[in-house]
C-alpha cells in the first residue's frame, strides 16, 4: 500500500477512502483560509476569530472521522500491525498516508520554529488523531505496546554498557555497581527541568537498566547543581523547562506523550520481552527513587510510579501544572490512588506544597532521613527489593492497581486534553511573560 494517497491503494473505492478525501477537502479549505491571514503573531482579534473558526471546522471533521475509522487508519499504518510504530513515526505515517488528517510536515516544521505564544497551534490536530487511536482497545493497546519496547538508540548502546558498565548521555549517567543501576540527572544548569532531550535520554536509560541481565534493582536520583542558589547541592527536578516551554520546544508528540507512554511506562511495566517468550510479556525490575532538595511538577509526577521513595528530610513535593495552566501527565490519574482524592485535589487542584516531614508525605515517601543519610537508606532500600520473589509481586501488585485498559483510556484524553492546554489563551499568556522576563 505504497504511496501517498488512499486513492491510490487497495483500499480505494472503501468508506475509508470516501471519509478520508472528505477529510482531505476540509483540511484544504483550512490551509487556503488560513494562507489568506497574517501569521498569528500580528493578527488583529478579528483575524484570529476567522482563524480560530476555521481551524475548528476541519478539527470537527477531523475527530469525527477518526473517532470511527481508528481501527481501519491504524491498520492501514502499520500495514495490520506488523509494525509497531511509536508516536512520533505513527504521526508521521498518518502524514504521508492519508493526506490532510494532520497538519503538513512543513506545517509542523514552521510551528517548531516559531515560539509557543505564535503558534498555529497544529498539535491539536495531533491530539485529536492520537486520542481517537488510543481510544480504541485495538489500536490503542497495540500502540502502548509499541512504546514499550526498546529504542534504536538503546539497543545500538547496549554492547557497550554491558561491557563497561557506565552510560553518559549529558543529561543522565547511568553507572552499574555489583548489580545495581545507578541513575543520576546531571542537568546542573537547570536544576534537572526536563525538555525533549532529557526525555531521550532518560528512555534509552531506562531501556538499557531493564535490558542489561546482570542488574537487578535501579536507583534514580539528582546530581549536584551549579545553579547559583543550589550550587554544590543535589536536587532531584524542577519538572518541565519553562524556558523551553516558552521556546516553543516541549512537544506534544515527542515530550508530554513520548514521556508517559515512554520511559514512564517502562519503569511500571518493563520493556516489552522477546516474542520467543511464552511466560513473560515485559522485562521488570524494581525501582528506587532518591529525593535531594525537591521534586516539583514532573518530578513529583515520577515518584508516583517508583517502588520506594527515600528523600531528604528538607526536601518537599509540589505539582503546580494547575497554576501554570496544563495538566500534570498521569499524576491525576495516580495521586488520588496513592494518596486519596481529598490529598490529590489540595496538591493538584490547590498547589499545596508538601514537606517531607509532615505527616501527610508518608503516602508518598517510604523513607525520611536526615540528608546525611540518604545514602545509607538508598542503599538499604535497593538491597531489600533484590528478593526473587520482587519482581512478579510488583507486576501483580501494579496490574491491581493501575490496570493498562485504564491507563490506555487515560491517555486518550489526556492526549488531547494537554494539546488543548498548549494552545489556551491563559497558557500563551503566561509563556509569553515568562519570556519577557
Amino acid at each position: 500500500m505504497a504511496g501517498t494517497n488512499l486513492r491510490q491503494s487497495p483500499l480505494a473505492g472503501t468508506n475509508l477512502a470516501r471519509e478520508h478525501a472528505s477529510v482531505a477537502e476540509a483540511a484544504a479549505r483550512a490551509d487556503r483560509l488560513l494562507e489568506t491571514l497574517p501569521a498569528r503573531s500580528v493578527r488583529n482579534a478579528r483575524q484570529q476569530v476567522t482563524a480560530t473558526a476555521g481551524l475548528d471546522a476541519v478539527r470537527a471533521v477531523r475527530a469525527e472521522f477518526i473517532g470511527r475509522q481508528a481501527d481501519a487508519v491504524y491498520d492501514l499504518l502499520t500495514e495490520g500491525h506488523a509494525h509497531s510504530l511509536r508516536l512520533a513515526e505513527l504521526v508521521d505515517a498518518a502524514q504521508r498516508r492519508l493526506p490532510g488528517l494532520l497538519p503538513t510536515a512543513a506545517q509542523m516544521a514552521a510551528e517548531r520554529a516559531r515560539p509557543q505564544a505564535s503558534k498555529e497551534g497544529h498539535e491539536i490536530d495531533q491530539g485529536i488523531f492520537l486520542r481517537g487511536i488510543l481510544r480504541s482497545p485495538r489500536a490503542g493497546a497495540h500502540l502502548l505496546d509499541a512504546m514499550l519496547r526498546p529504542t534504536v538508540r538503546a539497543r545500538r548502546l547496549l554492547g557497550e554498557f554491558r561491557r563497561t558498565g557506565v552510560l553518559d548521555t549529558g543529561s543522565v549517567r547511568v553507572e552499574r555497581r555489583a548489580g545495581v543501576a545507578h541513575l543520576t540527572m546531571v542537568r546542573d544548569d537547570c536544576l534537572n527541568a526536563e525538555d525533549c532531550r532529557q526525555v531521550e535520554d532518560m528512555e534509552t536509560a531506562v531501556d538499557l537498566v531493564l535490558l542489561d541481565p546482570s542488574i537487578e534493582v535501579a536507583v534514580l536520583r539528582g546530581g549536584v547543581m551549579s545553579h547559583p542558589r543550589y550550587a554544590g547541592k543535589r536536587v532531584f527536578s524542577a519538572g518541565v523547562n519553562l524556558k523551553s516551554l516558552h521556546a516553543g520546544q516541549i512537544s506534544l508528540v515527542d515530550f508530554l506523550l513520548r514521556r508517559e507512554l515512554g520511559y514512564i511506562s517502562k519503569l511500571v511495566r518493563g520493556l516489552r520481552a522477546d516474542e520467543k517468550s511464552w511466560s513473560m510479556r515485559t522485562v521488570q525490575k524494581p525501582w528506587v527513587a532518591a529525593v535531594d532538595g525537591f521534586a516539583i511538577g514532573g518530578g513529583m509526577q515520577l515518584l508516583l510510579v517508583f517502588d520506594h521513595v527515600v528523600a531528604a528530610s528538607d526536601a518537599y513535593l509540589s505539582l503546580p501544572a494547575a497554576q501554570e495552566g496544563i495538566v500534570p501527565g498521569a499524576a491525576n490519574f495516580r495521586l488520588s490512588r496513592i494518596a486519596g482524592a481529598r490529598l490529590a485535589s489540595q496538591v493538584i487542584l490547590g498547589g499545596r506544597k508538601i514537606e517531607a516531614t509532615e505527616p501527610d508525605a508518608r503516602l508518598l515517601i517510604d523513607e525520611v532521613v536526615p540528608p546525611a543519610e540518604v545514602d545509607a537508606a538508598v542503599e538499604r532500600a535497593a538491597a531489600a527489593l533484590r528478593g526473587p520473589a520482587v519482581v512478579p509481586n510488583r507486576r501483580m501488585l501494579h496490574l491491581a492497581e493501575e490496570p493498562v485498559e485504564q491507563f490506555r483510556l487515560y491517555m486518550a484524553e489526556f492526549a488531547l486534553e494537554q494539546a488543548l492546554r498548549l494552545y489556551a489563551d491563559d497558557v500563551l499568556d503566561k509563556v509569553w511573560r515568562f519570556g519577557g522576563r
